[in-house]
């Protein structure tokens, strides 16, 4: 069921950028209403009032009750503006609703017991919300102040898609009824990527071979030195001393015979 909140406010009659600065400065927030069959109305709220209200989640997902002098209107906030760094609200929107009309309205999503489930257990998880609110449409007394998520029983690895919030009854997802596409994750839980890489068994790597083991292959004509032969010094070198660049080695001369 959805909850009704009265808002005090007050019909002014000047209009344009002119007023709604002396407005200001009289700590009051110039505003309007549009929609259904009456015509647009401007109106004026309490600075310091509007400063609380918009810390409140259900200034934006309630039905609000507009109490102009005892003249009661029904509707939703559909925008509202805020001053770039002061702690100022420059102007709201209201939309009038009816009774027997379909709204469209975003609501947050609340996620429970985290903490208890699987996933929320183990030790570095991340459990990542993925949406923080959704878009519902339902009648005006339908209208939930938010969704509850129900989280335990995700476990590492899960994922918790639009389709998986139980809804209110009278309440749907307008998306969902635009194909499976449209069934998007709103939680997923893993472990880091650093966490997984190291659970993963590691494959055995070759042991080395160490160099003094190594089998080294026998070179052709290996032998003791011919009788009377002698390794030439500085194998390579060439007539006179010199040795050639890139020459190859030299033979040893053969022995003489006695």
């Amino acid at each position: 069921m959805a909850k009704i909140k009265t808002i005090p406010v007050e019909f002014r009659k000047d209009e344009g950028k002119g007023a709604s600065r002396r407005l200001r400065r009289a700590g009051k927030v110039p505003a309007i209403i549009y929609g259904g069959e009456l015509a647009p109305r401007a109106l004026q709220l309490d600075q310091l009032k509007c400063g609380h209200y918009i810390l409140n989640e259900w200034f934006f997902t309630s039905i609000l009750e507009l109490d102009a002098g005892g003249d009661m209107q029904k509707a939703l906030v559909r925008d509202v503006q805020r001053h770039p760094y002061k702690p100022i609200v420059m102007h709201i929107d209201f939309q009038r609703i009816s009774d027997n009309e379909i709204i469209r309205l975003r609501v947050p999503l609340h996620f429970m017991d985290q903490e208890k489930s699987p996933a929320g257990k183990i030790g570095g998880s991340l459990i990542l919300h993925e949406l923080n609110d959704v878009e519902v449409a339902c009648l005006p007394k339908d209208m939930p102040e938010f969704l509850e998520v129900d989280l335990s029983n995700i476990a590492i690895g899960d994922t918790l898609h639009l389709s998986d919030i139980k809804l209110p009854e009278g309440v749907e997802i307008p998306s969902l009824r635009l194909g499976k596409e449209q069934d998007v994750a709103i939680v997923v839980a893993r472990m880091p990527a650093a966490e997984q890489e190291e659970a993963a068994p590691e494959t055995a790597m070759p042991t080395a071979v160490p160099a003094a083991k190594q089998k080294v292959p026998e070179a052709a004509g290996k032998g003791a030195p011919a009788k009377g032969g002698a390794a030439a010094k500085g194998a390579g070198a060439a007539k006179g001393g010199a040795a050639a660049k890139g020459a190859a080695p030299a033979k040893a001369a053969p022995a003489k015979k006695k």
